[in-house]
């Protein structure tokens, strides 16, 4: 009994010893935690950090708001201050079908399968939305993961839409108590509706940012001025009322984009397009280009081309018939033809080359052991003076003035401005070239063969026989308004005097031969009733495929209206039209003399 009381005394004693050791540890263990919490928390109160992050960041993060603010992209109008392209809002449809989107009363905000046909009545009324697309959108579905599809939306018709047709439907949603109907607004670059000089103004699409970059044209070229700068704003939020932090705001205002004022006349460009719709339509021509430019100035008053496509819709630029996105105007060269004849009248003229009752032989001259011909397959009209050798269009007369002066015509040629850029200022644009290796290609190009140019070198050429030779560079800007309303004006510039003024009126009356001379005037479609029409048509073979095409032709004009006072000229090209008896001229005549009387009229009034 005894030993049996002391091994339960030992085994108490032992229990005992035990408790105090686990309590001794557990005491430790407390000390050491609430050591590491101590020393933890102090770290994080004196360093701001815990596990790497910065909790004043992350604080920030969570109360501190950044807003972007965007710049408005500026607007370009015509010369008379008419919007061509603005920015503006345009508005999608969108429902919600997620019938937990009730207020804090309880209304439903979402789209009820009562109303489901009558708006499909209201979008197939007023935006063309067939009625079984619209029920099809309204009725439940899923998504690929099984969910609820909870927002829907309503194909291309029920995008882009006007504020007027938001409106519209807005209100007949409002009188029969629609629910679940939204309207998202986005921006959107807004352009004149159809053709409006469409390769020149260009377009603006959003790059991988978000912001609008400007694809070709104006919109391209003129970027950096239209695009303006975003600015920014930040405040903290209180954190316990969710308000604005007093004195927390800190912002850095936008600069909107300046606005660019073109050259172009509406009315003008407008009925342009109309003329070569028709002329395209009825003749199918690989490609025309026209412009009207004001003589005086430089400035480009209507220019267009064709293909081309629709400035609101882009329709056209993914023509499968149109090789590629051209502006022809400023970035294709190809050989002029016989309106390069005027140019080499006038170097001969200045150079005292040329007496215009000295007569030549006209149908054909050799050059080396090349055969070069008239137009009629080198039979020629017999004697004719160097005058009505212009008139006539003789490439014989042309050669014969151009053997007086090689070396000279190639400085002029240069003086013109051709195998050089304008600087017009759009992108892509050629500088073409002058063949002179031989003696034969010098005296081609004389008569507008063997030189490739482009329409703005042959108008800026143009400008010094209507402007006294002073040679006028190509514009289409007429002035840029920043949004402090700070004008930057766009002067006619002179780059160059090529020809003396008396040579100059010399040369427009030469011109008018073109179209008045009974016997050798070559343009007489040209004439316009009540003017007086300086005149020069061009009949070029093109080099395509490693030869020179025989039977298909660029055809062209230039005119200068009236020849005494020149206040308008006027180019066109047409390349490989389907004539089935009717000529070139008739084609090109019907444009010119209709866009130029409208001119004439319009600075009249």
């Amino acid at each position: 009994m005894k030993k049996f009381k002391d091994m339960i005394n030992k085994y108490n004693l032992t229990t005992t010893k035990n408790r105090k050791r686990v309590g001794i540890i557990v005491l430790i263990l407390t000390i050491l935690l609430f050591l590491l919490f101590t020393f933890r928390f102090s770290y994080i109160l004196i360093t701001g950090k815990v596990a790497g992050t910065n909790l004043s960041e992350k604080t920030k993060e969570l109360y501190e708001v950044h807003e972007t603010l965007e710049a408005k992209r500026g607007s370009i109008f015509d010369k008379d201050g008419n919007v061509l392209v603005e920015d503006s809002s345009a508005f999608s449809l969108y429902a919600i079908l997620d019938k937990n989107y009730t207020d804090l009363e309880g209304k439903k905000l979402y789209v009820q399968e009562k109303d489901w046909s009558a708006i499909a009545d209201i979008f197939e009324k007023y935006v063309k939305i067939d009625k079984s697309i619209t029920l099809k959108q309204l009725k439940p579905s899923v998504n690929e993961e099984g969910e609820p599809v909870t927002t829907v939306e309503f194909g291309t018709n029920g995008k882009n839409l006007d504020f007027e047709t938001k409106r519209m439907i807005q209100e007949e949603l409002d009188r029969q108590k629609i629910s679940g109907i939204y309207f998202r607004e986005e921006k959107k670059r807004a352009y004149q509706v159809g053709n409006f000089a469409s390769y020149f103004i260009g377009y603006a699409q959003e790059d991988d940012k978000g912001n609008e970059q400007g694809v070709m044209g104006i919109e391209e070229a003129y970027n950096d001025k239209l695009s303006g700068q975003n600015g920014s704003r930040s405040y903290e939020k209180n954190s316990a009322l969710g308000d604005v932090k007093p004195g927390s705001v800190k912002e850095k205002k936008r600069v909107n984009g300046s606005d660019v004022y073109t050259t172009l006349d509406s009315n003008l460009q407008f009925y342009l397009e109309e003329l070569l719709d028709e002329a395209a339509q009825k003749y199918q021509p690989e490609h025309i280009t026209a412009t009207l430019m004001d003589a005086k100035t430089g400035n480009i008053l209507a220019t267009s081309q064709r293909p081309t496509f629709a400035l609101d819709t882009k329709k056209g630029l993914d023509d499968p018939n149109t090789a590629r996105w051209s502006n022809i105007l400023v970035e294709d060269i190809y050989e002029p033809g016989s309106t390069m004849k005027s140019m080499m009248v006038a170097a001969a003229l200045e150079e005292n080359k040329f007496n215009e009752n000295e007569q030549f032989v006209s149908g054909s001259i050799k050059v080396d052991d090349t055969k070069i011909s008239d137009w009629n397959n080198g039979v020629g009209e017999g004697n004719m003076t160097f005058r009505q050798g212009l008139a006539w269009s003789s490439n014989v007369g042309m050669v014969n003035l151009q053997e007086r002066m090689p070396d000279l015509w190639q400085e002029y040629l240069k003086k013109f401005g051709f195998g050089q850029t304008t600087n017009f200022g759009l992108a892509g644009e050629a500088m073409g070239e002058i063949q002179n290796k031989t003696t034969v290609d010098r005296a081609m190009t004389s008569y507008g063969q063997g030189i490739s140019v482009t329409n703005l070198q042959m108008l800026q050429a143009y400008t010094a026989i209507a402007n006294d030779g002073k040679m006028l560079k190509p514009n289409i800007i007429s002035k840029i308004v920043s949004e402090n309303g700070k004008e930057t004006m766009i002067e006619p510039e002179i780059v160059g005097t090529p020809i003396s003024s008396e040579t100059a009126r010399k040369v427009l009356d030469y011109m008018k031969d073109v179209t008045v001379d009974p016997k050798y005037g070559m343009g007489k479609e040209y004439a316009i009733e009540g003017l007086n029409v300086s005149a020069k048509t061009g009949t070029a073979e093109f080099f395509e495929n490693g030869a020179y095409q025989k039977q298909e032709y660029l055809h062209s004009v230039v005119t200068i209206t009236p020849t005494e006072n020149p206040k308008y000229i006027f180019y066109m090209t047409l390349k490989r039209p389907v004539l089935d008896g009717v000529s070139a001229n008739k084609i090109i005549s019907d444009v010119s003399n209709k866009l130029v009387e409208r001119a004439m009229v319009a600075r009249d009034e």
